[in-house]
């Protein structure tokens, strides 16, 4: 987990450079095992006011199992996302990592909204982390008194199986399901739209934008997935954005592009110090319009909470735009 705890940490101190106020940040390093983590965490809570960390969700659990949540607490993980376990987060404890579960809800909110009658399809493949964003989506759907069906495609070397497509398309000609909602990455999407048409509306989570922002200028237009709608952070999508724009970016090499998921988690970094910043001078319900998205804090009193709104887009002649909703 180096690379990615780098990039959170980059984004932090970034963060902390640019507004340095009076704290004073140490680094702790541990191991990735979650042993090695509850004592540096252990350590850390025994000689600062506030730790923010880790980025582990068998780390995070191993602190609330200890009991060891004894000062102000900014998880950068999910600590119930894995299974149906719901665990009590510490009134200590802030719990603000990047969620793709989160996502789905979010895109099952915005497409359900207003609406009485609509059958969704929610497809992913048998990927770990699809099979949960799809999951998330059909119970936020549920919720909201709308009709979905969960289907997993099924893969050859690599590509969606010809025949499950073909089933899939037929399926859809016959149902007529008012969206469709995936739980894939772009490339993917683009295998499932040439094989199915784009007669439904399709969304998807921010696995769905393949390019950092910066890269997206010489990019190839993926005019297959237009009119595709999904969610992402500021960080991936506006330029213009005053929190955007007030950090440096990672830096990169001549010859690569920064993965979306390293510049995610730089921005996640970013958001960190920022909220970290506000509760150490006390504050306890608060609003920051961060790059990650619109964050709601309530901490300090009570049960703990967390929510980030992210940014809704679509597809345009081939690259992600910001889109608004009214």
């Amino acid at each position: 987990l180096a690379r990615v705890a780098e990039a959170v940490r980059a984004g932090f101190m970034a963060a902390y450079q640019h507004e340095p106020g009076n704290i004073t940040v140490n680094l702790v390093e541990t191991g990735d095992a979650a042993q090695d983590i509850l004592s540096g965490y252990l350590d850390a809570v025994s000689k600062n006011d506030i730790v923010v960390g880790p980025l582990t969700r068998s780390g995070a659990a191993a602190i609330v199992q200890n009991n060891s949540a004894s000062k102000p607490t900014i998880v950068l993980t999910q600590l119930n996302a894995a299974d149906d376990v719901e665990v009590r987060v510490p009134s200590n404890m802030l719990v603000m990592g990047l969620s793709i579960e989160d996502e789905a809800r979010q895109v099952a909110n915005w497409a359900g909204a207003k609406r009485t009658r609509l059958k969704a399809f929610a497809i992913s493949t048998n990927v770990s982390w699809q099979k949960r964003a799809v999951k998330a989506f059909a119970a936020q759907w549920s919720h909201l008194g709308l009709q979905s069906e969960v289907m997993e495609l099924g893969m050859t070397g690599g590509f969606i199986n010809a025949n499950t497509l073909v089933q899939l398309k037929k399926r859809i000609q016959a149902e007529k399901p008012g969206l469709i909602f995936v739980g894939l990455d772009a490339a993917q999407a683009i295998q499932l739209r040439l094989g199915i048409g784009g007669e439904v509306t399709m969304y998807g989570t921010s696995q769905l934008n393949p390019f950092a922002l910066k890269d997206w200028t010489d990019a190839d237009r993926l005019t297959d997935l237009e009119g595709v709608r999904l969610v992402d952070m500021p960080w991936q999508l506006q330029a213009d954005h005053a929190a955007v724009m007030t950090y440096p970016h990672l830096p990169k090499n001549n010859e690569q592009r920064i993965s979306p998921d390293i510049e995610r988690l730089y921005a996640l970094g970013i958001d960190a110090y920022r909220v970290a910043a506000n509760v150490a001078i006390k504050q306890t319900d608060f609003t920051l319009d961060g790059v990650t998205g619109k964050l709601t804090v309530r901490c300090g009193r009570g049960a703990p909470y967390f929510e980030r709104v992210l940014q809704p887009a679509i597809y345009r002649e081939g690259m992600v735009q910001p889109l608004e909703v009214q």
